[in-house]
């Protein structure tokens, strides 16, 4: 569902993909090659929301902010199932994992890792390539070649998604049965403890 908000429309790149599930109002930017998953709310009814070139916001997150401000999500950021950035910036090809908060003027450097349930508090600036954990929110150490590497494969898969969207998803009626041969899927990607250990 996409809304105009107070005169604003949102804008959105055609090689996007905004599932009909998610839901984006107003003042919202939305770039090349990037992935907006079902249950999504994007909300740019009181501030600016700028989602650049091959990011993707998986299912049920939320993002919005206090008026007046802006979100952005730098090119490459990977937001996790469940999280919510309200008022933050993302920086460049970084992680924010599942059910992740990250509050207001948070800023989050380029190739980090936020952990899955961590709670950035609001002005909390993290430096390029940390990891982070927590309630609240610490820095444990550096991101690795070898981690970013897998991050960004990772995030290469949804820069794909979008096309494989439009060309194969579509509204169906279920198979009461599972048909012969059915198709194997690949493993393109595999966790990151059984690619590179801890």
């Amino acid at each position: 569902m996409i809304y105009e908000f107070n005169g604003l429309r949102p804008v959105i790149h055609e090689s996007a993909f905004v599932h009909p599930q998610a839901n984006v109002t107003g003042n919202v930017f939305i770039g090349k090659d990037v992935y907006i998953g079902p249950f999504c709310t994007l909300r740019g009814d009181w501030g600016k929301i700028v989602i650049e070139e091959g990011c993707n916001v998986q299912e049920s997150c939320t993002i919005h902010m206090f008026p007046g401000t802006t979100v952005t999500l730098k090119k490459g950021a990977h937001i996790g199932h469940g999280a919510i950035v309200h008022g933050g910036t993302i920086g460049e090809n970084s992680l924010i994992g599942m059910n992740a908060v990250i509050m207001d003027d948070a800023i989050i450097g380029k190739e980090c890792i936020v952990g899955a349930l961590c709670f950035v508090p609001s002005k909390m600036e993290i430096a390029d390539r940390k990891i982070v954990v927590g309630n609240p929110a610490k820095v444990v150490k550096e991101v690795s070649d070898d981690m970013i590497a897998w991050k960004t494969a990772g995030t290469e898969l949804y820069q794909q998604l979008p096309e494989d969207c439009r060309q194969t998803l579509k509204e169906c009626e279920p198979l009461r049965e599972p048909e012969p041969n059915r198709p194997k899927q690949e493993v393109s990607l595999k966790i990151w403890k059984e690619t590179k250990g801890n």
